[in-house]
């Protein structure tokens, strides 16, 4: 607890330090020089529109093509060789007999007297 207030003051210290933000300058707005005047041409105005035109005849229709034939389908693969068996190994050594053991006689202790 002799620690916990400077630790809180070291805490509180990175975490302002962490959430501080960039200064961003805005640059000046750039001003141009005015457009020149636009210059004004008289142009001659057509007199009013005359009627409609007749509609012309209507197209014939369009044949419709063939379709193309389909591909033939691809032969199929020889199937491939059978790998060679592998020879069989030998024959291990057969082991040496082992000798014959001593025989264990158990003898029942006796009984204790009253």
């Amino acid at each position: 607890m002799k620690y916990a207030a400077a630790f809180s003051m070291a805490v509180m210290a990175l975490t302002l330090a962490a959430c501080q933000r960039d200064v961003v300058v805005t640059p000046a707005p750039v001003v141009e020089a005015p457009a020149p005047a636009p210059t004004v041409i008289a142009v001659p105005v057509p007199g009013p529109a005359g009627p409609a035109g007749e509609t012309g005849a209507t197209g014939s229709t369009g044949s419709t093509g063939s379709m193309g034939n389909t591909g033939s389908t691809g032969s199929t693969g020889m199937t491939g060789d059978t790998g060679a068996t592998g020879s069989t190994g030998d024959t291990g050594a057969t082991g040496q007999r082992g000798r014959t053991g001593d025989n264990i006689i158990v003898v029942p202790a006796p009984a204790a007297s009253r």
